[in-house]
């Protein structure tokens, strides 16, 4: 399933959205406070879900826009890919597809671009893989969340903030075990 919904920008110019991906039905503890204290204006969760109450528990925080994973086949009603438009009034600024899995390591996979692209979609968000990432490929965009779930071999356990303002967008992951911005 594909669905399509829009977010609008606030009245100061300004979006501020949270990604999470792969908490595997056990998002870290210190993940809620720290996703809060981000101030989101809505929460994406890249797949991976695992429990109905993980939905929940962000949605306490803000407004969730979830898809499913390769683990959430008993997700009634989650769509496997969502296309975000970002507005202000009638101006698209920023259009988002959210999907499960989109990489294979740092490049966009085939899929995923041909998805993005028949979207229109300048930006993918994506999971699966647990290993946070920003970059471009074929011209498009790409964010991974990495993950606040369980820690998988040695990677980090992180989330990713993106801003979108009139004038661009920008985005930086947030370690979950420091509270700090996290860079490789």
């Amino acid at each position: 399933m594909h669905a399509r919904q829009g977010l609008e920008l606030l009245r100061d110019g300004s979006l501020r959205l949270v990604v999470v991906a792969d908490t595997h039905s056990r998002p870290d503890a210190r993940s809620p406070s720290l996703i809060a204290a981000q101030h989101p204006d809505h929460i994406l969760h890249g797949g991976d879900i695992g429990s109905r109450a993980v939905l929940d528990a962000l949605a306490a925080i803000a407004p969730v826009t979830a898809v499913r994973g390769n683990i959430d086949a008993q997700m009634p009603g989650v769509p496997d890919v969502v296309t975000i438009d970002v507005r202000e009034g009638d101006a698209t600024l920023l259009t988002m597809l959210l999907l499960h899995v989109a990489l294979y390591g740092p490049k966009l996979r085939a899929d995923a671009a041909r998805l993005a692209r028949s979207a229109g979609a300048s930006l993918v968000v994506c999971g699966h893989s647990h290993v946070p990432f920003m970059g471009r490929d074929q011209g498009i965009a790409v964010l991974n969340a990495g993950s606040i779930g369980p820690r998988r071999f040695r990677l980090p356990i992180v989330f990713a903030v993106v801003d979108i303002r009139r004038d661009g967008v920008r985005m930086h992951h947030v370690s979950c075990e420091t509270g700090e911005t996290w860079r490789p």
